[in-house]
């Protein structure tokens, strides 16, 4: 399949009739582990992650998922009352955009490409992971990345291209 995103059966794909590339998928995820700490929109997530309330509710649904603390391997989930600590960190998710969720809910697993561990002042200090969840095409639509992700997404399939993938 080379560099294309998937296959499908039909004209207009569905999750039914589509088929992912497991190529694109590994050149997506090498592409969201080099750059999505740099990514803007994630960076302010990262950065509301250290507000008074210590999670996230954004547009795009990224919010600490799981919580820790020092010296213990508790885990709280931060939408069901499990709450932040001044200096605690966690995880924000990077989701696609095409389907956000309402306001102060996550994205469904299907949407989030992955998480990457944030410090208690909003600092990522971890790498990206995939999340083995995320799908290229759901009934909502097919993957929507952030400007700067799509610009390096793009500029890492075009390296590729010319080396004859």
């Amino acid at each position: 399949m080379g560099l294309a995103i998937g296959a499908s059966t039909q004209l207009l794909p569905t999750p039914q009739s589509f088929t992912e590339n497991h190529e694109f998928i590994s050149i997506l995820n090498d592409v969201l582990r080099r750059h999505a700490a740099q990514d803007p929109t994630l960076q302010s997530q990262a950065q509301a992650f250290a507000g008074p309330a210590g999670a996230i509710f954004s547009s795009h649904g990224s919010f600490s998922l799981q919580q820790r603390t020092q010296r213990t391997t508790r885990k709280t989930t931060a939408g069901s009352g499990g709450g932040s600590q001044a200096g605690v960190g966690g995880h924000v998710h990077l989701s696609d955009l095409r389907n956000p969720p309402d306001f102060g809910r996550i994205a469904f697993p299907e949407d989030i490409l992955g998480s990457i561990e944030v410090d208690g002042h909003g600092k990522i200090i971890g790498e990206f992971e995939p999340s083995g969840t995320y799908r290229i095409i759901t009934n909502e639509g097919i993957l929507g990345l952030s400007d700067f992700l799509r610009t390096k997404l793009v500029e890492k399939l075009k390296e590729e291209e010319q080396r004859g993938l």
